[in-house]
């Protein structure tokens, strides 16, 4: 009998550890765990005094391009002292590992791990400390270019709504709504905005908080070109949903922002996009779940896309964000 193709594997955990001692050199105290699925795989490898993190790419996901201009930002970012997890490089002086999946050629990356926690209620010291490493990563990165995604109306919110279209009827009033945000934008908004590189997913989940403010941020794999308000706006909106109070949100948010501008100062105009930006990552993020729909499957429904749509529009509202 034929071995029937798959569209996504979890690799053995086991014979990860294996090929990951032998192309690391890590002596046999070491034990690979699957950590969790997602948009792509992750597994840590520890000793019990030194860990690691090896991230497995789903299968043509990221181009090996893609993966190494990401890399050279991280190191980039590193040089310059600031606190980001750093690629490790293997016995042959290699960062990527490219192994042999049953969908194809898919690849790994070992990752120096992030001391600290991921804690979802910051106070108002752990906002500002993430706003200065942000706007020192920002400063680093500014007015550069790489080998990836610009995020832009296209990118942000066209592209999206019309993955989602494979999945839920424009006839909804949230599909509608969605399409509606697209009018919220002037094709010229962001043109005269600090641009550069940018993370675009920079919230609790992909940081690790250590003695308070040590900031480490982790897992650039959506890193692309754009405005760098997108990454301010998208930490606020993130903040806005977790802080149920609002004088909270408030007093986070310029808590963040202080200490953003602490380091990077942001033009007044940036400043009155910041409701928009946030808004437009999310749409973006939302046209991810449905373009992958092996990861997202289990809660992209009608039912899900009510609760998320309905996030935007308390953010609209709150913000009272209308059509230009």
């Amino acid at each position: 009998m034929n071995t029937f193709p798959v569209t996504t594997s979890t690799l053995s955990a086991k014979a990860l550890g294996e090929f990951a001692k032998e192309q690391y050199g890590l002596d046999t105290s070491y034990v690979c765990t699957l950590f969790r699925t997602g948009m792509n795989h992750t597994y840590f490898i520890s000793n019990g005094k030194t860990k690691y993190v090896l991230r497995v790419y789903c299968y043509n996901w990221r181009s090996e391009t893609e993966i190494s201009e990401e890399l050279t930002l991280l190191n980039k970012l590193k040089s310059n002292g600031l606190g980001v997890s750093v690629p490790v490089l293997d016995k042959n002086q290699t960062y990527i590992q490219t192994v042999k999946a049953p969908e194809g050629i898919r690849y790994a990356v070992l990752f120096s791990f992030a001391e600290g926690d991921k804690i979802r209620f910051l106070n108002t010291d752990m906002c500002y400390a993430i706003g200065e490493l942000m706007g020192e990563i920002h400063h680093a990165s500014q007015d550069q270019i790489i080998e990836r995604i610009t995020y832009n109306k296209k990118s942000l919110l066209e592209l999206p709504y019309q993955k989602l279209k494979s999945y839920f009827s424009e006839a909804l009033p949230e599909m509608e709504f969605v399409k509606s945000i697209e009018g919220f934008f002037e094709d010229a908004e962001f043109e005269n905005t600090r641009k550069g590189v940018v993370h675009l997913d920079i919230w609790y989940d992909n940081m690790s908080i250590a003695n308070q403010t040590e900031i480490t941020i982790f897992d650039f794999d959506f890193c692309g070109n754009g405005s760098q308000i997108l990454d301010i706006g998208y930490f606020c909106k993130q903040l806005f949903h977790i802080e149920i109070d609002k004088k909270e949100y408030e007093a986070k948010k310029e808590s963040f922002l202080k200490g953003y501008q602490s380091v990077n100062t942001i033009p007044e105009k940036e400043l009155q996009l910041l409701p928009k930006a946030g808004l437009a990552v999310f749409v973006f993020y939302l046209g991810v779940q449905a373009q992958r729909f092996d990861w997202s499957n289990i809660f992209l429904t009608e039912n899900y896309l009510k609760m998320f749509v309905g996030r935007f529009r308390s953010w609209s509202d709150y913000y009272k964000i209308e059509n230009t």
